[in-house]
Order: structure tokens, then sequence, then C-alpha cells
């Protein structure tokens, strides 16, 4: 069973609920901490959803994550908010496992060796998505649904055996299918994770969302060029490998429409044909039955009804009727005779109109005849060519089809020349347009290569170069263009060039990426980016760089750092803190997370500093770095 909505306990925390003991609660939020429909703010006006602009809200965020039984982990709850989020902590107090929980949250492999001796480890987060999202779509088709808050709550389980369970929605769906989502909504960069940009369709779809709009643009027209090629490519390769073929099945569509054109049936004509043979095989009994409503309304009028003898007829009843109660004084009276002076219209109207159908009722054998053989022939169409219960309008269906299918059947040299003709024209458009988005990528990949290297600079990278090589081949078009596309990096002047998940160290790699998403940082549509140990083997000017940067970063998405830099970690929106103390009872170490603020946080930055919480240097250091990463932001 899939784990329901948590409900939130005194003290912050997340219970299980009764349905499902076994499965972890997911992060609750009580209806008091939830924001206004819209809120101002000083970093921008109000946007829907009470986010201020730039917070990157638009795209979503992971408002809270849940980690029990993983690593040094028991049971923790962040409450994670918008902006950058840092994750700060002692070694070995486990703050590698914030990163490794949201890995396995979003469907990254599960690791049995992480498992608690409790011998079940769980994750679960809280998703705040926009309506417009594509997840939700996706979510949807795995049967999930939104939380009474409009959230979308995610769970993950692993056992010591490395069985592994996920939730989506409170849907129990297979892991593929979270791995899926993330690849949408999330971007873990690490010195041991698989990057995203590694794959080279990612990194050519980053460079071209970083070319722009306009770029964008072309690249949906190249691509449809591009289908519009191949779909007459390849039509015209079916007609010429099957021309026999398809000639044969042609003459079979033209003798079937030949035959319904000879009948040239019309819409409706078979319910038109069956209401007049049933007429004119009845035509003596309807006269018969005309005949004598018009002697009971009017009599033999003519004498050739052979109506002697019978009771008055009902007009001149209804008349006597009129006249006597119209000759009194009484006004009632001749209100009724002026009602039946009107029903002797409505009798009079009626029988000419029994008159007029029986001058038009024809009891012609011929004309029956007639009627029935081509009523005859059309029902041999509709069984031909109809589908039951389709009757004849099924058989002009069939007809409107084969019309269309004989213009595709067409192998004649007129025809395939034709074809010929639109293939090579759709193919120089293709070419035109190729090129034209070789263009856009190059120029596109000069200006990030410049851009790169500045932030680089400031991220103690100097001499490393990374850039994206666009390698064009005008011969072979493809769906995306005619460009193989690859982001490759130089650590130092005279070094080959080499892949960026290649040509960093491990303590490079993740300073790389910075560079690379805060370059890309508009135009990336994943929410949530996590940078584990992005500092490590920095210090001095460049960590404060990198906390810029992060802070930068942190305009457009939601960003978690793991970080054991002081300079970092006072760019953040939100500090977390990882605290470790044995567990006496159980015998292991027992790992806490709480969110500081104020003097607690100053305490944390001068622990990060020196060493010593509670030292005065050190937290006159910790004031400093804070008022110079708030003027930064401000900035």
């Amino acid at each position: 069973m899939a784990p329901r909505t948590p409900t939130r306990e005194r003290g912050g925390r997340s219970r299980r609920t009764a349905a499902d003991p076994d499965a972890t609660a997911a992060p609750g939020t009580a209806a008091e901490d939830t924001a206004p429909a819209s809120q101002p703010s000083a970093d921008g006006p109000a946007v829907p959803g009470g986010a201020p602009a730039g917070d990157g809200r638009g795209r979503g965020r992971l408002t809270e994550l849940r980690i029990r039984g993983l690593g040094a982990i028991d049971d923790a709850t962040l409450e994670l908010g918008r902006g950058l989020t840092v994750v700060t902590g002692e070694t070995g107090a486990g703050k590698t496992m914030v990163v490794t929980g949201l890995t396995l949250l979003f469907g990254g492999r599960a690791d049995p060796g992480r498992v608690r001796a409790t011998g079940r480890a769980g994750v679960e987060g809280r998703l705040e998505l926009p309506p417009d999202s594509p997840v939700w779509a996706r979510a949807a088709d795995a049967g999930a649904e939104p939380d009474d808050d409009g959230s979308l709550i995610l769970a993950r389980t692993v056992s010591a055996e490395g069985r592994s369970r996920a939730h989506l929605g409170g849907r129990a769906v297979p892991v593929g299918v979270v791995a899926e989502l993330s690849e949408g909504l999330l971007a873990v960069h690490g010195q041991s994770d698989q990057l995203r940009l590694s794959r080279p369709a990612e990194q050519r779809a980053a460079l071209d969302r970083y070319a722009g709009p306009a770029h964008l643009r072309l690249l949906e027209s190249y691509r449809a060029a591009h289908a519009r090629w191949r779909e007459l490519a390849a039509d015209l390769d079916r007609r010429r490998g099957q021309a026999r073929e398809l000639a044969q099945a042609a003459e079979v569509l033209r003798h079937g429409l030949a035959e319904i054109e000879a009948l040239a049936p019309e819409p409706g004509e078979d319910e038109a044909l069956d209401a007049q043979a049933k007429r004119l095989g009845d035509a003596d009994a309807l006269r018969a039955a005309v005949d004598e409503a018009r002697v009971a309304l009017v009599g033999d009028v003519t004498g050739d009804l052979g109506a002697e003898g019978l009771p008055q007829d009902a007009t001149a009843a209804l008349a006597t009727a009129e006249r006597a109660l119209a000759g009194t004084d009484d006004p009632a009276l001749v209100l009724l005779a002026r009602d039946l002076a009107d029903a002797v219209a409505v009798v009079s109207d009626v029988s000419v109109q029994l008159a007029g159908y029986v001058a038009d009722l024809d009891a012609d054998p011929a004309r029956l005849a007639e009627v029935l053989d081509r009523r005859a022939a059309l029902t041999a169409l509709v069984r031909k060519y109809a589908d039951p219960g389709e009757g004849l309008a099924g058989v002009l269906a069939w007809a409107d089809d084969a019309r269309r299918k004989l213009s595709e059947l067409d192998v004649s040299d007129e025809a395939l020349e034709a074809l010929e003709g639109a293939r090579d024209a759709a193919r120089a458009e293709v070419d035109d347009l190729g090129a034209r988005v070789s263009a856009g990528r190059r120029a596109a990949a000069d200006g990030f290569t410049a851009e790169v290297g500045r932030e680089l600079a400031g991220l103690a990278m100097k001499s490393a170069r990374v850039s994206f090589a666009v390698d064009s081949h005008p011969g072979e078009p493809g769906p995306e263009g005619v460009d193989e596309v690859a982001l490759l990096m130089a650590a130092h002047p005279g070094a080959p060039p080499r892949p960026v998940h290649r040509g960093a160290s491990g303590g490079e790699l993740s300073r790389v990426m910075l560079a690379i998403e805060v370059v890309f940082a508009g135009a990336d549509p994943v929410p949530v980016m996590v940078f584990d140990e992005v500092d490590a083997g920095v210090g001095g000017q460049a960590a404060g760089e990198i906390g810029r940067r992060l802070a930068r970063l942190a305009r457009e998405h939601q960003v978690v750092v793991v970080t054991h830099l002081a300079q970092v970690a006072a760019f953040a929106d939100t500090h977390l803190v990882v605290d470790k103390s044995p567990d006496t009872a159980a015998g292991v170490t027992a790992t806490d997370i709480r969110a500081v603020d104020g003097e607690d946080r100053v305490r944390e930055l001068a622990r990060m500093l020196s060493g010593l919480a509670d030292s005065g240097t050190g937290q006159a250091h910790a004031r400093e770095l804070l008022a110079v990463a708030a003027e930064a932001r401000r900035g």
C-alpha cells in the first residue's frame, strides 16, 4: 500500500499512518504554515503562489525531505526553503546522506550498504510544482494524484537485502518512472555522481537553450522540415519498391469506386427508399383510410365516395353547433361559438391535406418494382463495402477513404516524378535550415566559452578552458540538426580537450559544473540543483566567489549545497546543520538536522571558521561574512 499524506505531531515530527505501518510517512506541512496566495517580497514583485519573482518557484521546488534509516541518519526531516539551502556539520555527521537521500528519492541506484541496522531505509519528499509542469501529465499517467495542498509526494524505501520500492502521489510505481521524472526535476553534481550534462543529447539541448528563443524557433522549423522530408522520402521509396503490390491494391480500389459511382448513391437514400417502398406497397390500404377520414370530416362532397346514408359529417355538425351558440346573447356561449368556428377551420384544413395526399398516392406496380430494384442494388453495396450497422453511410465513407488511398498508391511515372520533386524541395529546405541552426550553435558556443571562462577564473580555475565542440555533417541531417555537440574541458594550457566529466578531477568537477550551471541558469528547466562538496580544495577568495555564484544560481533555481566552508554557507537563504551524537541505547551514532538562524547561525559559522563555536574572534568573522554576503546579494 502506498504511503498516505502524513499528519504533523507536536515537535515537527511526521508520524506513520495506521494504513501502512511499514511505510515511512511523507513529510507534511501544517495548514497554518502555508503561504498566502500572493505576498510582496523585498526581492521582487509578488507572483501567483506567494513567490517573489526570480526565486525559481515558477519551475517548482522541493519543500520537505524526510530521511529514515539511511547511513548515520536515523530519522530526520528537512524543511527546504526557496533559493539557496546549505547543509553543514562536523565530518562524519552524515551531511552526504542528504545528497544520497535526494538521489535515492529521485530514482537513483539503491545501495543496501547504506541501510542502518533497522533493516529498512526510507526517503520521502514533497514537491511543489506549477500547474503547467509536464511532471503532472507523466504522474497522472502513472495513476498519481496531488495531495490536498496541491503538492506531489514521492517516497522510496530500500531494504537491507536490496529490495526497493517507489511511490508517486500515493501509487506504487516502477523506480524507472521516478527516474524518468527526475531528468526534468533534479540535477545532482558531486564527485561520484552521473552527470546530467555528460549525455551528448543533453549537451546539445543545453546549448540550444543557451542560444535563445529565436534559435529554438528556428530549430522547431528545422524539426518540422526534417520530418516532412523523411516522410516524403519514405513514401517515394515505398512506391518504387512496392510498385507491383501498390498497383494491384490501387486496381481493387478503383474497381470498388467504379461500382459505387455507377449507382451514385446519395446520403440517406436507403432510408428514403424504404419509406417509399412501404408507401407504394400499402397504397390501396392508405387510400381507403384517407377516404373514410374525409367522409367523416366533410362528407361525400363529390358523390364518388359512396357515402349515402352515412351520419352527418363533422364539418356540418360543428357548423350547426356554432350557429346555435352564436345566435344567443350570452357572452360565455358566444365565446364557445368562436372556439367551434376555429374547430371548423382546422377540420377543413385537414380535409384539404387529405385530398392532396390521395392525389399524390400512386399505386404504380412498375414504380414499386423500380424502387425495390434500387434498394436491392444499394443493399448489395452496403454488404460489400460497409461495416455491419453502418448502412449506406458506410459505403460513402469507404469511397472517400478509397479516393484518399488512391492518391497514395499512384505509381505512375508522373506521380513518382512529382513526389521526387517534392522530396528534393523538402531536402533543400532541411539543408538551409540545418546550416542556419549550425551557425546559431557555433555562435552560442563561442559566447558560452567566454562566459564559462570568466566564471572559472573566479573559482580558482583560470587556467581551465571549457568549450563546446560543434562538428557538422551537412550530408547527414538528423532530427535535431546536422551537428554533433560535445562539451569539452582542457584542465590547463597544453592539455588536450576531453569530455568534461573526464577532463576534470574529482575536486574540480563540481566547480566546473557550477560554472556551467551558472551560465546556463536562465535557460535550464531543471528546478532543483544539488552540489556535493563543490568547494573541495578551495579556500580564501575563491570560496567567497563560489558562494556568490551559488546565490546567483539560486535566483532561478532551488539550490542545495553540502559545504564545509563558512564563506559559502554565509550566502544561504536556509542554513541546515547536521549534528551527530552517540545513541548509547542502540549502540550507534544518531544524526539530527536542524535549521539555524540568528546567533545559532553565527555560532555555526564560527565553528566552521575556527573549530570553536564560542570563539569571539570566530563569531566576529562570521558576522562579517554574513554582512559581506548580504551586501553581495543585494548588488
